[in-house]
């Protein structure tokens, strides 16, 4: 069998030249910097985490994990073993890689071999990693995830209970964190936090002293009971409002630009799209641009573009690689083939088009595909 080497996705994007591509990404390293320092800033003397996981929410994880590097970040977060692997060969060795889902059976040796921190989920996990430990005859590290609430990761309260009256639970394992996630932190008046908080003190009491880590991104705005020794932001530091209610305390990171691949005009009752699901009701000029649901817009999405100021409504259904625009608002002749309209930036933030998608600004990043040019700047 032929391994091929393992590659962070964007990097195939990265190699798509600005003249091959539909569309550009534009990825400001600098603003993921600056909003690392205004989220250690709010945290006081707490450290400050990178989450890097979904390949660094589709911007990067190797360019992102560099630029945090450069801020001091030496913790870094991932959801699966593979992206551990691919992250600690783009940045090499010294920074914690902590595995959020924790280690698949019988991977354990992959995790070793690219020193990788697991997080500890279950009482099999455990068990797994301490027969790692003794198998290559040191420590390896950690992080005991509980279960404080969510429902969705985490050793349940029985199993740390069974772990707390073990006295040989933990042998073999550097325990670096005990941690948790919050389901609600984003909502700071559901009593979910509240009851999160105090469910983690409960269950960290039963476990051997260590460091401890609760608040992800929203988590940091909710006070500094929240902070505890680690916080582990992910959305916040790519752009996106951790305080939904209020406004964005982060500078924005991304602009997609889209090109024109076509104009032309048509008359009141021209079908437009697939399914005709619109006609103009009137003459109307139209711009298709080399975008679509191929490249992560997603299909429900009801939006626009931007043109110098102007906005240009989508009409008709997205297409795979294409949208069609009213571009009426515009001068005649003033938009041609080759030029970029703005579809995430100044005029569109990641979190209005969530907002028109019905979804949110995670979804969004994430779902950004490959076939973009990436510009990656400041950093």
């Amino acid at each position: 069998m032929n391994d091929a080497p393992t590659r962070l996705l964007p990097d195939d994007g990265a190699a798509v030249s600005e003249a091959a591509a539909g569309a550009i990404l534009t990825i400001d390293l600098s603003a993921i910097r600056e909003n690392h320092r205004r989220l250690k800033a709010r945290l006081g003397g707490v450290r400050c985490a990178g989450v890097v996981k979904a390949d660094g929410y589709g911007l990067g994880a190797s360019q992102v994990a560099s630029a945090l590097a450069r801020e001091g970040c030496d913790v870094f977060f991932v959801a699966l073993l593979a992206e551990g692997i691919a992250l600690r060969k783009a940045i090499g060795a010294g920074p914690e890689i902590h595995v959020l889902n924790g280690l698949p059976p019988g991977s354990e040796p992959e995790a070793v071999a690219s020193d990788l921190c697991a997080v500890v989920n279950s009482g099999a996990q455990l068990k797994a990693w301490r027969a790692a430990a003794h198998r290559v005859g040191r420590k390896l590290p950690a992080a005991i995830q509980v279960d404080s609430g969510m429902s969705r990761l985490g050793m349940a309260p029985a199993e740390v209970e069974a772990m707390a009256g073990d006295a040989t639970a933990i042998d073999g394992i550097d325990v670096r964190y005990v941690m948790s996630h919050l389901a609600c932190a984003d909502e700071p008046d559901h009593p979910a936090n509240e009851q999160q908080r105090l469910a983690f003190e409960r269950l960290r009491a039963m476990l051997p002293e260590a460091p401890a880590s609760l608040a992800n991104s929203s988590g940091i705005f909710l006070g500094p009971s929240y902070h505890y020794d680690l916080a582990r932001p992910g959305a916040a530091l790519y752009g996106i409002n951790p305080t939904p209610a209020e406004p964005n305390p982060m500078l924005p990171v991304v602009r997609l630009q889209a090109k024109v691949a076509q104009t032309r005009c048509v008359e009141q009752g021209t079908g437009i799209g697939y399914g005709h699901t619109h006609h103009a009701e009137g003459p109307l000029s139209l711009a298709t641009i080399s975008f679509g649901y191929a490249d992560g817009w997603l299909r429900r999405s009801a939006s626009a573009a931007w043109f110098e100021g102007a906005r240009l409504p989508f009409l008709g259904r997205v297409s795979m690689d294409s949208i069609i625009l009213d571009i009426s608002a515009l001068p005649p002749g003033k938009l041609r083939e080759g030029d970029l309209v703005e579809l995430l930036g100044p005029s569109q933030s990641v979190d209005d088009a969530a907002g028109h998608a019905g979804t949110i600004g995670y979804e969004i990043l994430a779902s950004l595909g490959t076939r973009f040019h990436r510009r990656y700047v400041g950093g």
